[in-house]
């Protein structure tokens, strides 16, 4: 099980900004391995509650909240990351315990059980926490990342772009799962994740660029619009 505990910024950019700030840090931070030329996939298949609470926390700022997902970097793989994101302000644990695709799809179609043949402490609470609150699929999100890394204060920024998603069909192993856009296709959302304090040489590279902050999750854009009136 991996354990992560630190802080997070989200920010918006443009695509001529975000393209700029790429080069830069590529000089001074080494580019996740799985980069390539256009970055690598994410997908997750976000849970919720049956009265979607963790959707009205989000939208309504509440602290602290949490988000429940499946994650993939690849629908031919054959497991996938059950991860719990709790945050407070600024600062961030995330939780993660792999599943074999078979665990996964059953934990999709609500058999939470299968947890129970864990040995992970984690997933006894997992099985706890999505079994008493209700929690059901609700949404797959699925953009393309590219990722620079520095090992001091656990530093990663991120660059995520073509956010698309679908409220429709939760098979987060289906390689033609159909999606569509959530997210201006100019923009992209810029993750900056540091434990203690961000560097200053990133910081540097960072304040070169025009950007403002976002608060917006990629779960609530996947939800719609519509979500928001029933709130």
């Amino acid at each position: 099980m991996r354990n992560i505990s630190r802080k997070e910024k989200k920010f918006l950019v443009d695509l001529t900004s975000a393209k700029k700030l790429e080069g830069l840090l590529s000089q001074v931070m080494p580019g996740d391995p799985h980069n390539g030329s256009r970055g690598y996939p994410v997908r997750s298949l976000y849970f919720d509650t049956l009265h979607d609470r963790d959707f009205a926390e989000k939208l309504f700022g509440t602290d602290p909240r949490r988000k429940v997902r499946l994650r993939v970097y690849d629908p031919a793989a054959d497991f996938a990351l059950l991860e719990l994101k709790q945050k407070q302000g600024e600062n961030q644990r995330k939780r993660s315990l792999p599943l074999t695709q078979a665990e996964a799809r059953r934990l999709i179609d609500g058999d939470f059980d299968v947890l129970l043949g864990r040995e992970e402490p984690f997933a006894a609470e997992m099985h706890a926490l999505m079994s008493i609150n209700g929690y059901r699929p609700k949404a797959v999100v699925e953009y393309d990342r590219t990722a620079f890394i520095a090992k001091e204060n656990k530093t990663r920024v991120t660059f995520d772009r073509s956010i698309r998603a679908t409220e429709l069909n939760y098979d987060l192993f289906d390689p033609k799962l159909p999606l569509y856009p959530v997210f201006d296709p100019f923009n992209v959302v810029l993750e900056v994740k540091f434990d203690g304090f961000l560097l200053s040489y990133v910081r540097s590279v960072l304040n070169m660029a025009d950007k403002s902050e976002l608060s917006v999750s990629k779960y609530c854009l996947a939800r719609g619009a519509r979500m928001a009136y029933q709130f």
